[in-house]
């Protein structure tokens, strides 16, 4: 009986040591550096080294001013909780301060459409026609704006 426990308790040990190893091998990167973020693309795309490093440098060269953009969205949202709230407060609206407002959206929401389009053709040049196709499904999916992918094809 002892043998018959000693047995189960060691597979039992073997198991759980062989589960924690797989599960830590596994766990995704939770880190939130460039090479992280861009590590499914070299993963799911099956980029060469050479490959991921030029979009890596791509992506860090684009960087501040993407940066930027978003710092003029996260304004403009701020600027536009403001708009609603004295909407709502006093039931008025400066139309013309509003008419601004919107025509700066508008302005931002074009430079980032265009800096999208400049960073995936730019990385698509950089991939084989296989990968080229694989990344464009997946912004597909993820809803990047398909103007952005038909100036690849």
């Amino acid at each position: 009986m002892k043998r018959t426990l000693f047995v189960f308790l060691l597979g039992l040990a073997g198991g759980l040591l062989a589960h924690s190893s797989w599960y830590i091998a596994h766990q995704p990167d939770t880190s939130n550096g460039l090479d992280a973020q861009l590590a499914w693309m070299k993963s799911s795309l099956h980029l060469s080294d050479q490959q991921f490093a030029r979009i890596k440098e791509l992506h860090a060269r684009s960087s501040p001013q993407l940066l930027a953009l978003g710092t003029q969205v996260a304004r403009m949202r701020a600027e536009f909780a403001a708009f609603e709230n004295t909407r709502r407060t006093t039931g008025e609206v400066d139309f013309l301060e509003f008419a601004h407002f919107v025509e700066q959206r508008r302005a931002v929401d074009r430079e980032c459409a265009e800096s999208t389009r400049r960073l995936i053709v730019a990385a698509v040049s950089v991939m084989t026609q296989q990968q080229r196709d694989q990344y464009c499904r997946t912004l597909l999916k993820s809803g990047v704006k398909t103007t952005a992918i038909d100036s690849i094809n």
